[in-house]
């Protein structure tokens, strides 16, 4: 798996939707569709596991990839 980005090891909503480019509803719509993994909740806080968010982006680099290739 890819660290794409170097930081801190749980992520609130607004660094996911960041990472993204998306807002915040969005990151919360594809959790509900399952597009996203859900967040862990510690406390009061609510946070998604960097490495799972990153897992997320790379299942994503091979399509992309592709459709450069076919360009």
């Amino acid at each position: 798996m890819t660290t794409h980005n170097e930081g801190p090891a749980l992520l609130d909503v607004k660094a996911v939707a960041a990472l993204f480019q998306a807002s915040p509803s969005t990151i919360w719509r594809r959790v509900n569709d399952g597009t996203m993994p859900r967040p862990v909740h510690i406390g009061g806080m609510t946070r998604w596991a960097r490495d799972e968010i990153d897992a997320v982006i790379d299942r994503a680099d091979p399509w992309r990839r592709v459709s450069a290739i076919r360009s």
